[in-house]
């Protein structure tokens, strides 16, 4: 059992290996085609790279800083508390509407302005500098250097993103036409032109044009716009936490890149100072409604410490009392800060938010720490205590009043010089390089692609083609292989001189018989092979004819009746070669002569025996017979007694008549040449015929009564596919 195990996975694995080998040797055998494949994608891939449109990329740097110079004093607890960068935060508000927007309307970007090339090369042409030709005046494209400028396009919403057509007049009228065609009127260089009952209006600002040049003119709505702007718009921080933005913009023209990413950034800018001072301001407004507030108090307080010192005949205050009461002024002073600080931050953030909840754990803490100290007033005398309390609402309503006037000194200061906390390193600048197309990148995916097609076409095709590649799938049919014949390259030459040198060359040295004029050929040899088979093999025939047929057309039974006939001559035997298919016959050609007075006219009773044999020059005992005119009913012609009689005639007075016949599955004329031949031999082609259809070709033979003797296996090509896959039987003897 282990045995048959191990011998299984061995005969798998020598299968799987045979294919791998086998799509190896298919590669190789259409090498042509894959590089041709390769060679017209990368041809494709620098086209486009050369004719595609550059994109420029231009970059700025930004930094955030955690503090403004000018910072509001109330935020001195969200800066001890270590709050870093909004970095993210602010890369929203850069890519926000209300950056971009402004951006958009500034520069006009929601109205695109293009002008009409010619297609394909115009945009390379206007890239390159290449102006208007003489020749081109008064085409309806624009060439390098015409240009218009188009400031404002107001129109209804139903117009948005329509494209409309400009044709320049002169250098101050131009013409409007729609996206169909059709005028819509005519306006002026500077002047606010309306259109379509003034749904559409256009004001140009200048005209760089001939007469003729066209733009196309669109007004994209601005949400549009914006979002476009935004898809070309990159925001990212350079490094982590450090607080520093990189931006870049890419777009078809550098300059205007540069000018739109620096007009972004002045926008960010001046947002973010008036942002700042927007803040500041605040500030300042809620210290202005505390301070009359605190001096009234302040005021209060003081009346009611005189007239209780007045009272008790000017009471002072102990060492002791004075130390407690200097520590709970300070106490009240730092709630009173933590208060201010939590007004304000109460309008930025909840309660739940770690800035603060740390505000409130302080404020808690000073808290607890005052009310140590109330515990301790508690103990002292009572004149003690009402002159403590008193003399402490006066210091520290007298505190919180100063540091409010010291605050609002402060915010006065900080509004004025509010910078915000936005600080451009470097302006935009365009790389010299376009970034886009990559031509390195695009030419090797062209190329990768191309390899990728071919080798898949390739593939394809070896996969469609079922065509028979080895002897064996002949053998497996139960039809023996008399012949294997290569292809030969001397007869796929000797065919394209005959075409270019004419007949009088074919008349010279017939087109067809390769075994007369190169009897060394390895095709030649292989039919000198078949001559012997043939000699034992019709030993026991009925009679000396030979009928070669094959199951479709162009599988080569033309060349080989000529060639074995002529090998057959060669070897003293007198031989006739008959052209039976009446239809497409071509024996003819291989010997340089007209296809008149032939089998046709013999059967038609039009001509005799004697007319329609002709020999062959230069090769002896070597005779044909034509396929005369076409008629219209060939397999009629062959049923009757005048084909059997020619057939009789002719044995009698040749050693040998081979008879080369229609295709057997294209008509039945093959299976009723069959029933009078002795030998009959099936012609498949290399790689052509599937063994389906030589298969059937078999069976329609044999329901005819005709019993195929052999098979001829014709055009063997030695490919890498084959002497891998299955093994290539070629052999040469010099």
């Amino acid at each position: 059992m282990t045995t048959s195990n191990t011998s299984t996975t061995s005969t798998a694995s020598n299968h799987e290996e045979i294919d791998i080998r086998r799509l190896l040797g298919i590669l190789l055998d259409h090498k042509k085609w894959v590089m041709a494949s390769v060679l017209g994608f990368a041809l494709i891939g620098i086209v486009y790279a050369s004719l595609a449109t550059p994109i420029y990329r231009a970059d700025a740097l930004v930094q955030i800083e955690s503090d403004s110079p000018g910072n509001n004093p109330l935020q001195e607890v969200t800066s001890l508390l270590g709050e870093k960068p909004p970095t993210l935060s602010e890369i929203e508000i850069i890519r926000s509407r209300m950056v971009l927007g402004q951006a958009v309307d500034l520069l006009n970007l929601d109205i695109n302005v293009a002008p009409v090339t010619l297609p394909i090369i115009g945009a390379f042409f206007e890239r390159q500098g290449i102006g208007r030709p003489g020749f081109a005046s008064g085409w309806g494209y624009a060439f390098s250097g015409e240009t218009i400028a188009v400031s404002e396009m107001p129109m209804a919403d139903a117009y948005l993103g329509k494209t409309f057509t400009l044709e320049v007049q002169d250098s101050y009228t131009y013409r409007l036409r729609d996206a169909d065609g059709e005028s819509l009127g005519s306006g002026k260089v500077g002047q606010l032109s309306t259109f379509l009952n003034g749904d559409v209006a256009m004001r140009v600002t200048s005209i760089q044009a001939p007469a003729g040049a066209e733009f196309t003119v669109q007004h994209v709505p601005r949400l549009a716009a914006i979002n476009g702007l935004r898809g070309r718009f990159e925001v990212g921080e350079a490094g982590s936490e450090t607080g520093i933005l990189s931006w870049s913009l890419t777009g078809p023209d550098p300059d205007a890149a540069k000018k739109t990413l620096n007009t972004i950034a002045d926008i960010y800018y001046s947002q973010n100072v008036q942002r700042q001072s927007e803040e500041a301001r605040k500030s300042l407004e809620f210290l202005n409604t505390q301070v009359p507030q605190i001096r009234s108090q302040l005021n209060e307080s003081e009346e009611k410490l005189n007239e209780y010192r007045e009272s008790k005949d000017s009471v002072d205050l102990s060492l002791e009392t004075k130390s407690v009461l200097e520590r709970i002024v300070n106490l009240e002073s730092q709630l009173n800060e933590l208060e201010m600080s939590e007004a304000e931050i109460s309008q930025r953030f909840t309660k739940s938010h770690p800035t603060y909840q740390a505000l409130l754990e302080k404020k808690a803490q000073l808290q607890r720490e005052r009310d140590n100290l109330d515990k301790q007033v508690k103990g002292l005398p009572e004149t003690q205590q009402e002159i403590l309390r008193l003399q402490r609402d006066v210091e520290v309503t007298n505190e919180i009043y100063v540091q409010l006037l010291n605050k609002v000194q402060e915010t006065k200061i900080a509004e004025a010089s509010t910078v915000g906390n936005v600080r451009i390193l470097d302006g935009a600048e365009v790389l010299p390089a376009p970034v886009a197309p990559n031509k390195p990148l695009l030419v090797a995916v062209a190329i990768i692609v191309g390899l990728i097609v071919g080798v898949a076409a390739v593939f394809l095709r070896a996969l469609f083609n079922r065509g028979i590649e080895t002897q064996e799938q002949i053998e497996d049919l139960g039809l023996p292989v008399y012949a294997t014949i290569p292809l030969s390259d001397e007869q796929g030459k000797l065919n394209r001189r005959v075409k270019r040198s004419g007949k009088e060359y074919a008349r010279s040295y017939p087109s067809g018989l390769l075994a007369a004029r190169n009897p060394a050929d390895v095709s030649v040899e292989a039919l000198r092979g078949l001559r012997t088979s043939l000699h034992f093999a019709m030993l026991e025939a009925g009679n000396n004819r030979l009928m070669i047929t094959g199951p479709s057309p162009g599988v080569g039974k033309s060349f080989v009746s000529v060639n074995l006939a002529t090998v057959c001559a060669q070897a003293g035997q007198r031989v006739l070669v008959v052209d039976a298919d009446m239809r497409k016959g071509q024996i003819h050609s291989a010997f340089g002569a007209a296809s008149e007075n032939g089998l046709s006219d013999v059967l038609s009773g039009k001509q005799g025996l004697e007319q329609v044999i002709r020999p062959v020059d230069k090769v002896d005992n070597l005779h044909y017979v034509a396929r005369g005119m076409a008629p219209p009913n060939p397999s009629e012609l062959l049923m009757t007694p005048r084909f059997s009689e020619f057939l009789a005639q002719v044995s009698e007075r040749f050693d040998l008549v081979i008879v080369d016949s229609p295709p057997i599955l294209a008509v039945t004329d093959a299976a009723i040449i069959g029933k009078q031949m002795g030998t009959t031999l099936m012609l498949a082609r290399f790689q052509t015929n599937p063994v389906k259809e030589l298969e059937l070709a078999i069976g329609r033979l044999r329901t005819a009564g005709v019993e195929p003797r052999g098979a001829i296996f014709n055009a063997v090509e030695r490919k890498a596919a084959t002497e891998y896959g299955y093994g290539y039987y070629h052999y040469s003897y010099k």
